[in-house]
């Protein structure tokens, strides 16, 4: 008997939805033995009966369940819970459900500021309340879905990579234990390492020093070369079975979406650390608190009053 599988995403762009479909062959192996009961990106399963008919919000059981995502509103809110409640098996998929994302740097704001630029002060928009008639109100702040609801496992990344995905999924099918290893980017990092101290931060749109073509293993490390890079306080695994991280790979400076090296860790102090071992200032990076919590504003690592250090 195929698993049974449903698909949601919450506050979310839709790339880790892009990372199920980007599966590629691996995919094909997999498809005989799921059954996709519920999934909005390429279903037509409406929450309340195909006609509306219904009057509660239903989701069909199923063994495994994915979800991307924050939770910023209500109606995020009610569907993990759904999900929860219809799936054997929870797996927050991607940075914004795991730490919050991208939108998680809301939680630098009171829902009252954001209503007041979004609906008064933005040039292009005739000033009025925030509407509430039929839009699910927005929570007091952007949640990781683990702050909703339980979750059984947690797969990072801005999106998660899909061969992550793949090994997650076969590992549920044969009955395996699915780990990440808690390991950080730098130790996947083909840069080379000179160890001598630099005195400055460059902005980060000035372009990091290499040749086109130079191999990976001849640039030095961007952090050496000025440049504020989190693979020092980032997991591992965003490169695949390549090992190759990926923002690395197109000369890139690491952005930390694959979240903390482990559970209850703290990527910002972690960065502050590497950034002085080798003469750098942390004070330099401007809006530093958000830079460094850029993926992971969930779980309290981003408050309203830390808005301006």
């Amino acid at each position: 008997m195929a698993v049974r599988v449903a698909e949601e995403w919450l506050a979310t762009c839709g790339g880790c939805e892009v990372t199920l479909l980007d599966v590629g062959m691996p995919l094909l192996d997999l498809l005989p033995s799921l059954e996709f009961v519920h999934m909005p990106v390429i279903m037509d399963h409406k929450y309340y009966g195909q006609t509306g008919e219904q009057e509660g919000l239903e989701i069909p059981e199923a063994d495994v369940g994915l979800i991307s995502g924050s939770v910023h509103n209500k109606e995020n809110r009610h569907v993990a819970e759904e999900m929860r409640k219809k799936c054997k098996t929870l797996i927050a998929v991607g940075s914004c459900a795991n730490y919050g994302g991208i939108p998680g740097m809301n939680n630098l704001f009171t829902v009252a500021e954001i209503a007041k630029v979004v609906y008064q002060d933005t040039p292009s928009t005739d000033a009025a309340p925030m509407p509430t008639n039929e839009i699910p109100g927005l929570e007091d702040r952007v949640y990781a879905v683990s702050e909703v609801v339980k979750v059984d496992l947690k797969i990072p990344g801005c999106p998660t990579p899909p061969e992550m995905l793949a090994e997650a999924l076969t590992c549920l099918l044969e009955g395996k234990e699915f780990k990440l290893e808690e390991r950080s980017v730098c130790d996947e990092c083909p840069l080379k390492r000179e160890k001598k101290a630099v005195t400055f931060i460059k902005r980060p749109l000035e372009s990091v020093e290499f040749i086109p073509g130079q191999p990976l293993q001849e640039v030095r490390c961007f952090m050496e070369q000025g440049f504020f890079c989190q693979g020092p306080a980032t997991r591992s695994g965003c490169g695949g079975s390549e090992k190759v991280p990926r923002c690395i790979k197109a000369y890139m400076p690491c952005r930390g979406c694959f979240g903390p090296i482990r559970e209850g860790a703290n990527p910002m102090v972690d960065m502050m650390g590497a950034l002085s071992s080798i003469g750098l200032n942390p004070r330099e990076i401007p809006d530093r608190v958000p830079t460094f919590n850029r993926f992971i504003g969930a779980q309290n690592r981003l408050r309203p009053s830390m808005g301006r250090r």
